[in-house]
């Protein structure tokens, strides 16, 4: 069984000190060692800041890509070789402004994977410009005068859009979110898990004191996580109290149940000596 020293990388970690990224990172080691995955069985995929490094300080596979094309990366090597865990991690300026076409796209097909957002309402890497979930009147580089248009509501969209496992988690708890991502990564399906992630230099207004005043757990409440109507509902709760959780869950059928080529036979094992691409190759020159 993997333990956390497996986990590590010779990677120096660059993020700030304090940044909410160190809870996502701890959890998300913790979670692989609760699930018995094996390191060679899984594979992470990030995009474009502060967030996209976290695949240099877990020693399992992983994929770097560019921004805003976590999912599609993601989905490629999941209907490639079904037989792999992968779990995407995007920022909320990655996912939800460039990447933010494939979010509803993901969440409609439900190819078995796990999408692990880190939320903190503020571009870190380019050191502070407004994002897709900045709260209106936010002040920041790219909005001096305050975000004009409401935030986004990512957990409301991915209910709409009949998503199968919807979860909110909060990086200052990393014992709640741990559980979190082992219930995602259990899910047969699109799992996706929206994190609060403090950004400690360049977010004065989401800190650490402001989530911890206001997050509390949906199991507290005994919410049902079957009831779709109540997950809504919840998802649209913001201000005094904010709730973190697992708001929904399903079964349905996931895409690859629907496709031919690869329902039944993983893409990776098939033999490469007798594939004859000259015809292609003619068509295409």
């Amino acid at each position: 069984m993997v333990s956390l020293n497996d986990l590590r990388t010779p990677k120096t970690n660059t993020w700030c000190p304090g940044c909410g990224n160190f809870g996502i990172l701890m959890a998300f080691k913790k979670a692989l060692i609760e699930t018995g995955i094996e390191r060679e069985d899984a594979v992470m995929v990030s995009g474009i800041g502060c967030h996209g490094k976290i695949v240099n300080y877990v020693n399992i596979n992983g994929f770097h890509g560019i921004h805003g094309r976590v999912l599609p990366t993601a989905q490629g090597i999941k209907l490639a070789n079904p037989d792999l865990t992968v779990i995407g991690f995007a920022g909320d300026s990655d996912q939800y402004n460039e990447g933010w076409g494939h979010f509803a796209h993901a969440v409609r097909a439900n190819v078995d994977m796990t999408l692990i957002v880190h939320d903190n309402m503020v571009l870190g890497l380019t050191t502070g410009q407004a994002t897709p979930t900045s709260q209106q009147g936010f002040k920041s580089k790219s909005t001096p005068f305050g975000v004009i248009p409401p935030m986004l509501n990512p957990i409301a969209h991915a209910l709409v859009s009949d998503a199968t496992f919807v979860a909110r988690g909060y990086s200052g708890d990393m014992f709640h979110l741990k559980n979190l991502i082992v219930e995602a990564i259990k899910h047969r399906g699109f799992a996706f898990i929206d994190v609060f992630q403090p950004c400690v230099s360049f977010n004065y207004l989401n800190t650490y004191a402001w989530f911890s005043k206001r997050v509390y757990k949906l199991e507290d409440e005994n919410h049902d996580v079957t009831d779709h109507k109540k997950a809504l509902k919840k998802a649209l709760e913001w201000g005094d109290k904010i709730p973190i959780g697992i708001f929904y869950k399903k079964e349905r059928p996931i895409y690859s149940d629907s496709l031919s080529q690869v329902k039944d036979e993983n893409l990776t094992k098939l033999s490469k000596q007798n594939i004859d691409i000259t015809s292609a190759m003619k068509e295409m020159m």
